[in-house]
């Protein structure tokens, strides 16, 4: 870890990033790619010491409420937050402002702000996304390995159903030879279905290497996958986007499957769902936050 002083924390488009780089140990991380410049190990955490205050300056003089997006680059339940709390501070402020949040994660820690999380959405709204990949727990534990299994995040995304927080899961990357088979992308599906999630955001049957997170992979199927990585590269060369050869029997599956169990798959709807303020939220309620007190 190492703090560094941040000239700005919200995105022109209210993305946020408390963090930069990622101890999880994903094998299939995009966000390892070169093309993000990151000047440090991607273990070596970044972290924004002001963005607490970078957050309410912005916060404060903005003139339209919003959603506020984190985990796009950075999981915002990294197991370094336990002892910053940077990301518990930052949806402090976002209730106490009246804005909405949307946060993306794999980690069941998301669970110790269930509260607040709550709080945010009965004032304005909240929706957790939860990346899932795989039902085969000991798969999980390769392809994922430093964070909780998809049966704990399932157990999350029934206790965030459970206080009325909405959903998303992104059935995200599929790894071809891997986790390409109808009987994991339909159980997911299922698992979705029974967890009350809103809709399953899937972007596609494959996944993308890019330098950076191409080199990282390779060198993780070497040590857990021998041979895959030869298959890699004989089936798809030096292609971005890597699409499993399943794919046309994948997505049907997968979009009867949604239809069926009345999910929401389509991934513009999804987006335009979770970009959304509400139009009527709560009355800002005064707190000690608020410049008016």
């Amino acid at each position: 870890m190492h703090k560094i002083e941040a000239k700005g924390i919200l995105s022109q488009h209210n993305g946020m990033n408390l963090y930069r780089g990622c101890t999880h140990g994903c094998i299939y991380c995009d966000s390892r790619s070169a093309c993000y410049h990151m000047a440090h190990a991607f273990e070596d955490i970044e972290v924004k010491q002001n963005s607490i205050a970078l957050l309410a300056n912005a916060l404060k003089h903005k003139r339209k409420k919003c959603m506020i997006h984190t985990g796009s680059m950075s999981d915002p339940y990294l197991p370094l937050e336990m002892e910053l709390g940077y990301t518990r501070a930052a949806l402090e402020l976002i209730y106490e402002y009246g804005f909405g949040v949307t946060l993306h994660t794999k980690s069941d820690l998301i669970l110790r702000d269930v509260e607040l999380l709550r709080r945010i959405h009965q004032k304005t709204k909240c929706v957790v996304q939860m990346t899932i990949t795989t039902l085969d727990e000991t798969l999980c534990q390769k392809l994922e390995p430093n964070v909780c299994t998809t049966q704990a995040r399932y157990a999350a995304l029934k206790q965030l159903q459970k206080m009325g927080i909405p959903t998303i899961v992104w059935l995200s990357p599929i790894l071809p030879f891997l986790n390409d088979t109808v009987a994991n992308v339909c159980g997911i599906v299922d698992l979705c279905i029974d967890a009350g999630v809103y809709g399953v955001l899937c972007l596609g049957m494959g996944m993308t290497l890019r330098k950076g997170n191409r080199e990282y992979f390779y060198q993780q199927l070497d040590r857990m996958f021998p041979t895959y990585k030869d298959k890699y590269i004989h089936t798809f060369g030096d292609r971005y986007w890597v699409e499993s050869p399943a794919h046309r029997e994948l997505s049907e599956q997968f979009f009867t499957a949604c239809e069926q169990g009345g999910l929401v798959h389509d991934p513009q709807k999804l987006f335009t769902y979770m970009n959304a303020f509400p139009s009527n939220p709560s009355p800002t309620q005064i707190t000690l936050w608020d410049p008016s007190v």
